[in-house]
């Protein structure tokens, strides 16, 4: 059995519907809502849609355990650290405070499940689309993307927030503090 046919029967099919896609209009999104546990993190909820008509796609992941809304703090002070797993709900943000990174959900926000380091490629990924325009600050872009490669290889330190209201978003590492939300905003990061 490869590896592909044995993840297939360890995903639970938990349901499905078809429903007005956000950017077409028509009742053509097909949604299905999958129940997989993820080693080191625990039983999550997969959802994926594409819609048949414009091909838009959607995909998020939970916890199935919720959680009061909270923020999850983890400093990242050296190379494993990069390696948490982060799973981040469609309706967390998540912040790198020291460069004032932000990564606020949108109506067309997607969950996720990736590590540190691949928190960070998004990041850069977001950096590199928004410097292309001809008004961006180009020695800012330039210092930033520079960070930003060396956070992604441990030579300097920072701390990940995530800002989860549903309480389904975690980092899986012993450091990672998790504190209940306040409602004021000022809090948030």
């Amino acid at each position: 059995m490869n590896i592909r046919d044995k993840q297939a029967k360890e995903l639970i099919k938990l349901g499905e519907a078809t429903i007005n896609c956000p950017v077409c209009g028509s009742k053509s999104l097909k949604i299905i809502d999958y129940l997989y546990d993820v080693p080191l993190v625990g039983k999550v909820i997969l959802t994926t849609g594409k819609c048949n008509k414009c091909g838009y796609k959607y995909n998020d992941v939970r916890l199935v355990e919720t959680n009061p809304p909270r923020k999850i703090v983890l400093k990242v002070d050296n190379q494993d650290d990069l390696n948490a797993l982060v799973v981040k709900a469609s309706s967390a943000s998540v912040y790198i405070p020291e460069k004032g990174l932000e990564m606020i959900p949108g109506p067309a926000s997607q969950g996720f499940i990736t590590t540190i380091e691949g928190l960070l490629e998004r990041f850069k990924e977001a950096v590199e689309t928004a410097c292309k325009d001809p008004d961006a600050n180009k020695e800012e872009c330039n210092k930033l993307l520079k960070w930003l490669d060396e956070a992604k290889e441990g030579r300097t330190s920072f701390t990940v927030i995530i800002v989860d209201p549903e309480g389904v978003s975690t980092i899986v590492s012993p450091k990672a503090r998790i504190e209940p939300l306040s409602d004021k905003a000022e809090e948030l990061r």
